[in-house]
């Protein structure tokens, strides 16, 4: 039964003609959320683009549900809302793939987060069309996460990852989360001089099968084998033992800065991602499938994950082989 099971799987991405990824799409959903203007946790702003991703799931023929809760944060009680969209696969076990929708709050400049928070969403509402009519193996879940971002100046203690931890949270309770088997999160990736490291944070083998895949496109000239560690909306999801891996461009002088703009993003960095995130997914299926069938039970990481500590005064640490970097909040 097992290995009917697997074989499957495997015939349905034998046979389905692959999903393409139209950056021109997706570069319009990012233009139309910067538009919209800054996006902060609990403003009107993040409601129109509520609004305008729901109402986009739904041309593609897709229904978002809103996982809405009320957050303390050291500033004020803010109402956020996760929004997930799912697809159907042949097995009810999961991979979730994420990016975050809101914007750092700023009161001394108009910040729109083009590649910060605009480009993460862009992209998975363009990923949700291409993998709308695919056969999936496994169920798809398209998850756009409220409250990346901290309410305070600084990165720091629990003021920041508000949604992915109620979303870890949430699927404890509701034993949802045994089903979840990977975690592919997308933050930052507009930048038009795209340079993704590997996250030391993130889970080797989900890392490997993404780098592997950018190899085999010749896009591995964006995808580096430079090694940084990353703080991010992963974490929870590592923290629950959920193999995880995070997609970001963290070199990039206009984040959070009143540059991040337009000007500072292309729709070819989108593309890039897209062709590999797509070129990657029938290797994560197949490997979780194959898990599956073989141990009957959730695949776990590799290796035990460990919080390491960041700078008050960092949002995220990129560690290099030879030199440490820290982006101001």
């Amino acid at each position: 039964m097992g290995k009917a099971l697997l074989l499957t799987a495997l015939a349905l991405q034998a046979v389905a003609p692959p999903p393409k990824f139209d950056s021109g799409r997706a570069w319009e959903h990012l233009r139309q959320l910067v538009a919209i203007g800054p996006r902060p946790a609990g403003s009107p702003a993040i409601e129109q683009t509520r609004k305008y991703i729901k109402d986009q799931l739904a041309a593609a023929g897709l229904t978002a549900t809103e996982q809405a809760w009320d957050d303390q944060t050291p500033v004020d009680k803010v109402h956020m809302v996760n929004l997930i969209a799912t697809i159907p696969g042949s097995r009810k076990e999961r991979i979730v793939i994420a990016g975050h929708y809101d914007t750092k709050l700023f009161r001394e400049f108009r910040f729109v987060g083009a590649s910060d928070g605009a480009s993460s969403a862009a992209f998975l509402l363009e990923l949700a069309r291409a993998l709308k009519g695919r056969r999936n193996p496994m169920t798809i879940e398209l998850l756009f996460l409220d409250g990346e971002e901290a309410r305070m100046p600084d990165w720091h203690g629990t003021d920041n990852t508000y949604g992915s931890r109620h979303y870890v949270e949430a699927a404890r309770h509701d034993g949802s989360l045994a089903a979840l088997k990977a975690f592919v999160l997308i933050d930052m990736i507009g930048d038009r001089d795209l340079d993704i490291r590997r996250d030391a944070n993130s889970t080797p083998w989900l890392t490997n099968l993404i780098w592997d895949a950018a190899k085999q496109k010749d896009l591995d000239g964006y995808f580096l084998a430079d090694t940084t560690r990353v703080e991010d909306d992963h974490l929870p999801f590592l923290a629950a033992g959920v193999p995880s891996v995070d997609i970001i461009d963290l070199d990039y002088e206009q984040w959070h800065t009143a540059k991040d703009t337009l000007d500072a993003v292309s729709a070819r960095s989108l593309q890039v991602v897209g062709d590999v995130v797509l070129a990657a997914l029938p290797q994560i299926e197949a490997h979780l499938t194959k898990g599956i069938v073989l141990t009957g039970r959730r695949l776990r990481s590799p290796r035990p994950y460990v919080v390491t500590k960041v700078n008050r005064r960092a949002k995220r640490r990129l560690v290099h082989s030879s030199a440490t970097y820290r982006a101001a909040h």
